[in-house]
């Protein structure tokens, strides 16, 4: 059963209440009533593995494994130290709590499961104490105030319905780090040649880079001009930190007179990375596959392809070997560069244009996959969330 409100509203059967809006039968409890808190006991390093057979929990989740345990059942912990203290996760089992971890230990009256997700949505690491070493303060934790369904029961029925929620959150972000790593495994092998495609069996050729086309220089764009138009623009920075291979959208946008300092791309471009903070990362590239007017700014450096699948090369330019031999032509310390001279002696090995478009395809495919999943998990996330705020509060009861 629903009941909808706006924020502020107090509909009948409902009352106002310090921690908000509440349904009439539901009461406001300090955590002191409703469940007790204590530290974990002390561990040292030495006596954490990953073999013995008890879990160790710290305050930021898993530290490895023990040989004894400090608690038996269902319990939530809060983590009690450091920037990341407040956080909450539930844990079942025998399993050791060690001085890091609060943990908690639900009254007779209350469910464990509810009372997790309650934590979580109080946003614990608000009430840190500021120091060289943040902080909670159990004594403080316990005269917080939260909303409690009238019956047990009821909380069980929240708990169940967010866990199924959670459950569907974890089942789509396990099968996303699968599918990545099937993807990484793919790439290692198809790239190389070490797995050929059906159909395919000519030999490959090394060549140098500069062989295969032309370079030019991104220029103009400063940061003040990133949003200064509707036409859409990559700057350098955006490489490494926005885009992955290829280019799928945009996050610059200038205006007709700042592209007239910047530099028109062509379908097919190659855009490297003209600098970088490290030597490791520098020449770090994306493949421009877009049949649309846009331009690069400065400190970018751009191949243009004339025997080559771009697609392919956007991710064959982005492997550890090529990376290798970007990361010894860089220089610089502070700030490390890489110029169109360094690029075109980068050596590659190729296969036919018909079998590096196939494999381009594939990588690409497995790409649409991966956003398809990502979409999906965002919107599980948020729909747990909103779901989250409507049952905590009671403005949504289950029957």
């Amino acid at each position: 059963m629903s009941k909808e409100m706006q924020q502020g509203d107090c509909p009948e059967e409902y009352k106002k209440t310090e921690v908000g809006v509440i349904p009439e039968d539901w009461e406001t409890k300090a955590l002191a009533e409703i469940c007790s808190m204590k530290s974990g006991e002390s561990i040292t390093v030495k006596d954490i593995d990953m073999y013995s057979p008890f879990s160790c929990y710290g305050g930021n989740g898993l530290r490895g494994f023990t040989n004894s345990y400090t608690h038996q059942g269902n319990y939530a912990l809060i983590g009690r130290q450091g920037a990341l203290c407040g956080n909450v996760f539930g844990v079942k089992g025998q399993f050791f709590a060690s001085e890091h971890a609060v943990v908690v230990t639900p009254n007779p009256c209350s469910d464990i499961n509810w009372l997790t997700h309650v934590l979580k949505d109080m946003n614990l690491n608000q009430y840190s104490e500021s120091s060289a070493q943040p902080g909670l303060s159990v004594s403080k934790l316990l005269v917080l105030q939260v909303a409690c369904p009238p019956t047990k029961a009821e909380q069980e029925a929240i708990a169940e319905v967010l866990s199924e929620a959670d459950a569907h959150i974890e089942s789509l972000e396990q099968l996303i780090a699968k599918k990545r790593q099937i993807k990484q495994g793919a790439m290692q092998e198809l790239l190389t040649g070490k797995r050929r495609l059906p159909g395919f069996n000519g030999e490959w050729k090394i060549t140098k880079l500069g062989e295969l086309g032309s370079f030019y220089k991104g220029s103009g764009v400063k940061k003040d001009d990133s949003l200064s138009g509707d036409i859409p623009c990559v700057r350098y920075g955006e490489i490494y930190t926005k885009h992955n291979n290829y280019i799928q959208d945009f996050f610059s946008w200038i205006s007709k007179e700042v592209a007239i300092t910047a530099t028109l791309l062509k379908s097919g471009d190659i855009l490297f990375a003209g600098s970088g903070e490290t030597k490791e990362e520098i020449g770090k590239c994306v493949a421009f596959i877009h049949d649309i007017e846009a331009y690069a700014g400065g400190d970018i450096v751009i191949f243009r392809p004339a025997q080559a699948n771009s697609l392919f090369l956007g991710f064959l330019l982005n492997t550890t070997p090529v990376n290798k031999q970007k990361s010894s032509r860089g220089q610089g310390d502070a700030v490390v560069h890489i110029g169109a001279n360094a690029l075109s002696m980068v050596e590659i090995c190729l296969p036919s244009f018909t079998e590096q478009t196939a494999i381009a395809t594939i990588l690409t495919d497995m790409d649409t996959e991966l956003i398809t999943l990502e979409t999906k998990l965002s919107k599980a996330r948020h729909l747990k969330q909103g779901m989250m705020q409507e049952l905590l509060a009671g403005r949504i009861r289950l029957i």
